[in-house]
């Protein structure tokens, strides 16, 4: 295998904004990848419980916001899936590519008028696409840099930069396609976005990327992959036996599918939490940064409770409570799905600029951690205000959801941009290869809640539902604040 020397070596180091030539490839697969994605999400809930004779599929409104809770819990979940294969069969370079293969064929099977069965087939694909190729494409980002290059953090801002554009422009234009034509001419946009990624990164991967990737860092050995198939084989086929087993029971319905993945997402961090403390690999030391990282990944998933409703809750009081006639014009209610990245591409320099003046006088992680929560809980408060003054039934304004999608980023630039940097300082160092899968937990289980609280939101009203969820974050945010000087203890030498 090459060492990180050769690997950089092998690729062009001069081309793209004076940065190595391979971030260009990565820049344009992860911008079209999240178009896709952000583009087919800003109008699937839409789909889902718009009418058949509109073109939807007619599910009820409280059902379809559980699923794209649950699809979006899955997604981070699958990385998990991904970071593996990549690690130990195929190399992050081959990973990448199959997977923006899956997520282009589960757009194309949404672009097409197939029913319910053609959704799900076409999540499965997606959940499974996305596992294989996000996580990997930020991993050659770093690959592509050698440890010490003073551009590596300025190439993972550029990278940065490429998610969000991908992000903000797809809900503008998918939502319009949708808006003139029908929902599957905007799914359509989604696959012919994800498949000029795919074009894009296969014409200059091997120029641009060198050696990046090309192989997995910890291939298995023969006898290994014999027990992980004779494993997996025997996994599948009980599976298989359960899901038989429940069918002839009556047990598979929609809602016990959501509850089940709910009770999963919940677990998978809390197993993964209790393997690390027990571990004898586990020092004394990484188990107080452990114990000083759980309420960092409560406080994580809390936020991502909040934020995570943009494309769900937030996404249907966009086109069934606002206002959106601008004299004879109509905005698409998928345009709100905008905001969040438009947001972030204004104020993340602004807020780096900021912590640079601080400096050592800035705030300690648990802090900005902390302060997350503050802005997170005011984005739902402040909603309390139109739900008091329409009654809950006339139409509002539409800047009240500008307000809350502004306040929510504020929070996610406090806490996003340290999360992972946290969780990877804080990481036993014999599990460090699992640190980036640990953090994209925390959005895992938030949304695995959120497939809970998409069933509470017709049973009462909209200042109960604001109110409690914004409440909730406002008193951890006062717990977090209170309990920071312990948590910085626990982290010990780790800032």
């Amino acid at each position: 295998m090459a060492t990180k020397e050769e690997i950089v070596k092998s690729i062009p180091q001069k081309g793209f904004f004076g940065h190595p030539k391979g971030l260009f490839s990565l820049f344009f697969t992860e911008f079209w990848e999240r178009f896709s994605y952000y583009g087919m999400r800003a109008i699937l809930l839409y789909f889902m419980y718009d009418t058949v004779a509109n073109g939807g599929l007619g599910i009820d409104k409280t059902t379809a916001a559980s699923i794209m809770s649950m699809y979006g819990s899955l997604v981070y979940m699958s990385g998990i899936i991904g970071g593996w294969i990549a690690d130990r069969i195929l190399g992050t370079r081959r990973t990448i590519f199959w997977g923006g293969v899956l997520i282009m064929l589960g757009h194309i099977c949404l672009a097409f008028p197939g029913g319910i069965a053609f959704l799900f087939v076409s999540m499965v694909f997606i959940i499974l696409g996305t596992g294989l190729l996000k996580p990997n494409v930020s991993s050659v980002v770093g690959d592509i840099y050698s440890t010490n290059d003073p551009r590596r953090d300025s190439g993972f801002s550029i990278f940065y930069m490429g998610i969000n554009l991908g992000s903000f422009l797809a809900p503008l234009i998918v939502g319009a396609v949708q808006e003139n034509y029908n929902y599957h001419a905007g799914f359509s946009i989604a696959a012919i976005g994800m498949a000029i990624g795919l074009i894009m990164y296969k014409v200059t991967e091997k120029k641009n990327l060198g050696l990046a990737g090309v192989k997995p860092t910890n291939p298995l050995e023969p006898h290994e992959l014999t027990s992980i198939l004779k494993k997996t084989t025997i996994a599948v086929i009980a599976i298989v036996i359960l899901v038989v087993i429940a069918y002839f029971l009556d047990l598979i319905t929609i809602n016990n599918v959501i509850n089940f993945f709910t009770v999963v997402g919940v677990l998978a961090p809390i197993s993964v939490f209790i393997w690390m403390f027990t571990s004898k690999k586990t020092k004394a030391e990484e188990k107080s940064h452990l114990l000083a990282y759980i309420p960092l990944f409560i406080t994580g998933t809390m936020f991502w409770v909040i934020q995570e409703q943009g494309s769900t809750i937030l996404a249907r009081y966009a086109d069934t409570r606002t206002d959106l006639s601008v004299g004879s014009f109509e905005i698409p209610a998928a345009t709100f799905q905008s905001l969040n990245p438009l947001f972030i591409i204004i104020m993340a320099p602004v807020m780096a600029a900021l912590w640079m003046k601080l400096g050592d006088r800035g705030p300690t992680t648990p802090v900005k951690f902390s302060f997350s929560l503050l802005f997170a809980g005011a984005s739902f408060l402040i909603m309390i205000i139109p739900a008091i003054t329409s009654g809950g039934t006339a139409l509002v304004s539409p800047w009240w959801l500008v307000a809350s999608f502004f306040l929510v980023v504020i929070g996610e630039l406090l806490m996003s941009p340290v999360g992972l940097s946290a969780t990877t300082k804080l990481a036993p160092e014999a599990f460090a290869a699992q640190a980036m899968s640990l953090w994209f937990l925390t959005s895992t289980v938030a949304q695995a809640l959120n497939a809970q609280f998409a069933k509470v939101f017709d049973k009462v009203s909209e200042v109960q539902y604001f109110g409690f969820l914004g409440g909730a974050a406002i008193v951890l945010f006062v717990v977090m604040l209170l309990i920071s000087p312990w948590i910085s203890r626990k982290m010990g030498s780790i800032k």
